[in-house]
């Protein structure tokens, strides 16, 4: 079954072809970042109006690429939810209408659960059961993964994901955008053991997080060593290293709790190197093995939302008429694929 992925939930516009049978034959990816890098985030209306110029081009692009036409898809996945309510939109409707002009099915993805399948694509891939670590601009949770769509919360951030933490503190140490990967960068520059934050709610039992504080800490420690050299760079490592010691810490409790031997890390922070070298070099002491998606399928991307939608057209499930986006949509919503 060759599938077509198409990703407009926020700023980047993904497409992907995944076969079934011969696994992921395309993807392409158009980022908006530069658009709203002069605005030190992302506007959601000219990330609409981008998604409607660039997807068609790069849907015909993919499909070329993997010596495909639009005749020979077999179906369509898109993201339906959660993200921005007009770029959610626009990638539903194309992908509704072409379905509906091909007569093959349809199916509306969940983003996080994209991301948290991504890590399939790889090889080796992960197993059942499994926790799930989702680290993104808009998320930070721990998953209970028993089977497709079988997904129990045990923790999520009672405040700022820790990508937006990322991005908040890196605007105030005046880095561009996107953040994230600007202060990680920066961080390489400074002494870790300069300063040490806090490492949130790890004092107390629980999977929960929250990283707001670490941002209103570095903000004090810059007023107070404000004339200190390099004091950009030291607080961006100890902002890091708190940030990545505060995950494995939850993680820990998480395997803990569970038992599983498996942990899957998906979404933008799961590219931070950091957090990728300390969290597997903890888990292999504790003879757990680590999953992450290569870091191009970190970011959003088509291909996660092309697996993502297979697994559930192969399985018989797909959308009825109504493509109305999801800006809010707890996974827990989601039904569960028992035969693939």
């Amino acid at each position: 079954m060759k599938v077509l992925g198409i990703e407009t939930s926020c700023d980047e516009t993904g497409v992907a072809v995944y076969d079934t049978e011969n696994g992921l034959l395309s993807h392409t990816l158009y980022s908006q970042v530069k658009l709203h890098a002069e605005y030190g985030g992302v506007v959601p209306e000219l990330a609409s109006r981008d998604h409607i110029q660039k997807l068609t081009p790069l849907i015909h692009e993919v499909t070329e690429n993997a010596g495909l036409t639009l005749a020979d898809l077999d179906g369509i996945a898109y993201t339906r939810g959660p993200g921005l309510m007009g770029a959610l939109l626009v990638g539903s409707a194309l992908g509704r209408s072409l379905a509906l002009s091909l007569g093959v099915p349809a199916i509306g993805v969940h983003h996080m659960e994209g991301h948290l399948l991504a890590p399939m694509l790889e090889n080796p891939a992960p197993e059942f059961p499994f926790v799930a670590l989702l680290v993104s601009g808009g998320h930070t949770q721990l998953m209970s993964v028993t089977g497709i769509g079988k997904y129990e919360l045990l923790g999520q951030s009672l405040d700022d994901a820790v990508g937006e933490a990322f991005d908040k503190t890196a605007h105030l140490l005046g880095l561009g955008y996107p953040g994230g990967p600007a202060l990680a960068k920066l961080a390489e520059q400074g002494d870790v053991s300069r300063f040490h934050f806090p490492r949130p709610m790890t004092d107390r039992q629980g999977l929960d997080f929250s990283f707001s504080g670490l941002k209103t800490f570095a903000m004090n420690t810059l007023k107070s060593h404000a004339e200190e050299e390099n004091i950009e760079a030291h607080i961006a490592a100890a902002f890091q290293q708190a940030v990545v010691d505060t995950l494995i810490i939850k993680c820990r409790r998480a395997m803990d709790e569970t038992g599983f031997n498996n942990l899957v890390v998906a979404g933008g922070v799961g590219a931070n190197q950091a957090l990728r070298e300390k969290l597997r070099s903890e888990m292999q002491n504790r003879d757990i093995e680590v999953f992450f998606p290569q870091p191009a399928f970190c970011t959003d991307n088509g291909a996660m939302i092309a697996y993502a939608g297979a697994l559930r057209l192969q399985a018989g499930q797909h959308d009825d008429e109504d493509f109305s986006g999801k800006p809010r949509w707890p996974m827990a919503e989601l039904s569960p694929v028992t035969v693939l």
